[in-house]
């Protein structure tokens, strides 16, 4: 079963920022922070998750991640802390 997730990685707080998208949330973070595939999460050590929505499909999930791309610096460092101000990494509250 799929679980449409979009999320936002960070290197720490007020750093580099990752956004993506993923039907396997905790497989897909456990790359990240282990640099399983080349790119940029391990070329800027964004390996925090700090922000994360669940969506019912993945098309809205995609469509989501798209719109956040495009917002400006500001605007996704207001997402993160309303939900997260400490900038705590979640992986281990979503692995069980």
């Amino acid at each position: 079963m799929k679980n449409p997730r979009v999320y936002i990685l960070a290197s720490r707080r007020n750093g580099t920022l990752y956004v993506g998208v993923t039907s396997d949330l905790v497989g897909r973070v456990w790359q990240h922070k282990h640099d399983c595939v080349p790119g940029f999460s391990g070329r800027y050590g964004v390996h925090d998750l700090v922000w994360f929505e669940m969506h019912a499909t993945m098309e809205s999930a995609i469509g989501r991640e798209k719109a956040i791309k495009k917002w400006n610096r500001a605007w996704k460092v207001r997402l993160i802390e309303a939900g997260n101000p400490e900038w705590r990494d979640l992986y281990a509250e979503i692995v069980v």
